[in-house]
């Protein structure tokens, strides 16, 4: 079968992208080795999302007297919280279905590898175009210690199927994934430790965000142990599961019901077949250029599977620019200016670079740090804590990074993603008016502060 277009991996980068090649009047086919929306939607962003806001509501519910509620009681029901996460996730999978169908995408449900540049096989059958773009995705890595294959290690996926919520959980890794099961589970009930191997949490973040979303999810019995290398995980006969680190040269153990291997992702190449394509790539994914080109003429690899930043929205605007390589326009894409967030409670939020990354690069900048605690919406919410930190290169006032925590901290970075692909600088965030009372002065309050 002759296509003008085949996508291979049907998650936010691959169903996107076919969208927009359909609405272009191109044929296409896409091919779907899982589910409809990929990792995002079935095993990553949008469930976590939704336990994230069962336990942003636990959360409030706890300090209900703190708004007047008293005599206050509830209990919760884990089976109607994966209930209402599964319909979530059904709901939206249902409605990428009707648009693929409705744009006449044709939809292979399996998985595609190369016979040749041009050629992919599936089922036995041969597909063929001249232009293949490789959306396939990542899979949850794993530690190389003893015990890590172990039955009662859970990855992402697994624990987002579970049917209980864990007395005590032990999480390996402090990054964006670990950081909000964390936050999910100990709302929820459970002992939570985390295991995290670098000097700080969320390493990507800004340091003082990391330090201080550590201070406060401490505050709320997380226990976080940063600078500690995981050596073994066993059972004890007891079916409790131990988990052997090491901390500032000393052996230390945790013991705990359940455990979480939370240690990143790897880009999906297994199956792929790439050698018949003659597609250049390592451990690390697929070797791209600027335009998503492979080394292959014809041939593109967009979102996880070249793991130049691994979020789903990347993925989307990723293959947005492939589709323009290969109708041969050029596009605007900013992709030095990606929002991220991790959904902890309290949230956090990010754009650009850090201070870190500045003070390595050698750019001379200005900084402006605010507090939630003087902002009025967040008071009257109930949500004081927080932080908020602008940073502006000192030779232009360029706002060139944001890092923020606290309420509403990922829609404040979106805030400083659109400042910042409107070159706005320090003049210009202080002469914008903020609506009052908004969460979102916080970001007034840091430019007024920046020196």
């Amino acid at each position: 079968m002759k296509s003008d277009l085949i996508i291979i991996g049907a998650g936010p980068g691959g169903y996107e992208t076919a969208l927009a090649a359909a609405h272009q009047g191109k044929s296409v086919t896409l091919f779907n080795g899982g589910n409809l929306g990929g990792t995002c939607l079935n095993e990553g962003c949008i469930p976590t999302k939704c336990l994230c806001r069962n336990a942003e509501i636990v959360s409030q519910f706890k300090h209900g007297e703190e708004f007047g509620i008293d005599d206050f009681s509830f209990s919760v029901d884990f089976n109607k919280i994966m209930a209402r996460k599964q319909n979530v996730v059904e709901t939206l999978r249902s409605g990428i279905d009707t648009m693929l169908s409705q744009a006449k995408v044709n939809v292979v449900n399996a998985m595609a590898s190369f016979k040749d540049a041009k050629t992919v096989v599936a089922n036995g059958e041969e597909y063929t175009a001249d232009n293949i773009i490789i959306a396939t995705g990542s899979t949850s890595k794993s530690l190389p210690i003893l015990g890590h294959d172990l039955e009662c290690v859970m990855d992402s996926t697994k624990i987002l199927n579970l049917d209980y919520i864990p007395a005590s959980l032990t999480i390996i890794g402090g990054g964006v994934i670990g950081m909000e099961f964390a936050s999910i589970f100990s709302q929820l009930g459970s002992q939570v430790t985390v295991i995290e191997f670098m000097k700080q949490i969320l390493p990507p973040f800004d340091s003082d965000i990391a330090k201080r979303l550590k201070q406060t999810l401490g505050k709320k019995g997380i226990k976080i142990i940063t600078g500690a290398a995981a050596k073994e995980i066993r059972q004890n006969e007891f079916y409790e599961i131990e988990v052997t680190y090491e901390a500032k040269g000393k052996e230390e153990k945790v013991v705990s019901s359940d455990i979480l291997m939370a240690v990143g992702r790897a880009p999906r190449v297994d199956g792929l077949n790439l050698e018949a394509a003659g597609v250049n790539y390592t451990p690390r994914g697929i070797q791209v250029d600027d335009n998503m080109r492979t080394n292959v003429e014809g041939i593109y690899a967009i979102g996880d599977v070249n793991a130049r930043m691994m979020l789903a929205h990347v993925a989307s605007f990723q293959g947005e620019r492939a589709l323009n390589a290969i109708n041969g326009k050029s596009d605007n894409i900013r992709f030095d200016i990606v929002p991220s967030a991790v959904f902890t409670v309290p949230e956090c939020g990010m754009v650009g670079k850090t201070e870190e990354q500045c003070k390595a690069e050698g750019i001379a900048t200005m900084i402006g740090q605010s507090f939630f605690r003087a902002n009025g919406k967040s008071l009257a919410m109930g949500e004081p804590d927080g932080l908020c930190k602008l940073i502006f290169r000192k030779e232009d006032g360029m706002l060139i990074g944001a890092h923020i925590m606290g309420v509403e901290s990922a829609d404040l970075a979106q805030q400083c993603a659109d400042f910042m692909n409107r070159n706005t600088t320090l003049c210009g965030i202080k002469d914008t008016i903020f609506g009052h009372p908004t969460v979102s002065e916080v970001l007034l309050s840091a430019a007024r502060a920046a020196k």
